[in-house]
């Protein structure tokens, strides 16, 4: 059967293409810098955003129309897959990814929600061998139900903590079973909402005691992939654990997690954080934290986390520069944490979304490629930080100088110290001209 009848394989039809169920940049077989952009982008669509958003908002009721939802519960779950399966053969990505709870309904205990799963994953695992789709990440939701009302590894429950632990263990047998790549920790209420009632301390100490247990559990069952965790500064608490990309690193580090983990950054909650995505990533990567993606973008004019597709291409070159100048994201992708508009309520909405982002980011990888070919950032850096080369910038960051030797080298100075102008509106200008002329 199938629920997208009126859409055939997605295919990349060029620049000058009118059809919008056609890609204009993303030829998954063109080598960019040595590589296939399939092989670059590893593209995953988001199970939640495209399969169970129904569109509903604190103001208004569902309004996606998705003709294939006529049933419910497992049954429902069970065509889900189904659906999810057509449209990434048509649209021509890779890769999946899920929370527990997207792919099967809760039951009235842990014991039938688990038996809810297993259902569900024998289908997915049926149909990734039949069309050779794989999964990039799964992981758990422990953020919906109510039992989390106060966090779930920092709950002020230990009953819930063990619950939470339950839960995440069932995730790592679902990894090893269905070969997800990586498995994603997402802090979900994993924060507080004010310090007058909340023992920081304690929470943050058995974060860390959740995570060495499931380090051990992977270890125990034979899980190869690669462990990451998302920062978010806030929603739905007041301030998240996992704030952002340094706080997370200093987090894993005190801890002596660092080892085991690597950042999943999103678009998004970068905005939230008060940064912007390339910064995320500079920041992981400078790090050897880099490990994967959620590609999306906010509304500066909003202020929660929007989740929109990412069509802006300034934005997203800066961020596969990063991505490129990691030597790629290993094990992780280019996940759409994205859905469509409220008033993008059509089920080919979903097609010209993802062709949209896709789009986005093979044009996003020619124009970095090219920056990197061209040395541009090498080359403004050096020129910049050339004092630092010779004389007694040389020997400042070869640990050579101290307060004594910099202080004498002050004193003989004469005159004003000269600074350079970073000519920073022109180098946004050259910019600029990558983005136009990139082909």
């Amino acid at each position: 059967m199938s629920y997208f009848k009126n859409v055939s394989k997605i295919q990349f039809e060029g620049a000058g293409s009118k059809n919008p169920l056609a890609f204009k940049h993303y030829n998954e077989n063109e080598v960019v810098n040595g590589k296939t952009m399939k092989e670059h982008l590893r593209f995953a669509v988001a199970y939640w955003h495209t399969l169970t958003m129904d569109g509903s908002d604190p103001f208004g009721k569902s309004v996606m129309v998705r003709p294939w939802e006529t049933v419910s519960g497992l049954d429902l779950a069970k065509t889900r897959v189904e659906v999810n399966f057509e449209f990434l053969e048509k649209l021509g990505a890779p890769y999946y990814c899920f929370h527990d709870r997207d792919i099967a309904p809760e039951g009235s205990s842990l014991k039938e929600t688990n038996e809810n799963l297993d259902v569900i994953v024998g289908k997915l695992k049926e149909g990734m061998k039949q069309t050779g789709v794989k999964l990039l990440w799964n992981t758990a939701n422990m953020f919906s139900n109510p039992r989390f009302v106060h966090g779930a590894a920092t709950t002020s429950n230990a009953d819930v903590f063990a619950y939470a632990a339950a839960q995440v263990k069932k995730g790592l047998e679902t990894a090893v079973e269905l070969g997800s790549e990586n498995y994603v920790f997402w802090g979900g209420r994993e924060g507080y909402e004010s310090l007058l009632n909340t023992d920081m301390g304690l929470e943050l100490d058995n974060l860390a005691r959740f995570f060495n247990m499931a380090i051990d559990y992977a270890k125990e069952i034979g899980y190869t992939g690669q462990f990451l965790i998302e920062p978010k500064p806030k929603e739905p608490t007041t301030h998240q654990y996992d704030f952002d990309a340094a706080t997370t690193i200093a987090f894993l580090q005190k801890y002596n997690l660092d080892k085991h983990f690597k950042l999943n950054l999103e678009a998004n909650h970068a905005t939230l954080a008060g940064h912007t995505f390339e910064h995320e990533l500079r920041v992981a990567r400078i790090n050897n934290m880099l490990g994967s993606v959620d590609a999306n973008q906010g509304d500066p004019l909003l202020g929660w986390d929007t989740d929109e597709f990412p069509t802006d291409i300034y934005s997203v070159t800066l961020a596969m520069y990063e991505i490129l100048e990691n030597g790629g994201i290993g094990s992780g992708g280019v996940n759409f944490d994205a859905k469509v508009r409220r008033g993008s309520f059509a089920p080919e909405d979903l097609f010209y979304s993802h062709i949209a982002g896709m789009d986005t980011f093979a044009k996003g990888l020619k124009v970095a490629s090219k920056l990197i070919e061209d040395k541009f950032f090498e080359n403004l850096l050096a020129e910049r930080y050339a004092s630092f080369k010779t004389g007694i910038g040389a020997d400042i960051v070869a640990g050579k100088a101290n307060f004594k030797t910099l202080e004498a080298y002050a004193l003989a100075q004469t005159g004003e110290i000269q600074n350079k102008s970073n000519h920073l509106e022109l180098t946004k200008a050259q910019i600029n001209e990558y983005l136009y002329n990139t082909k």
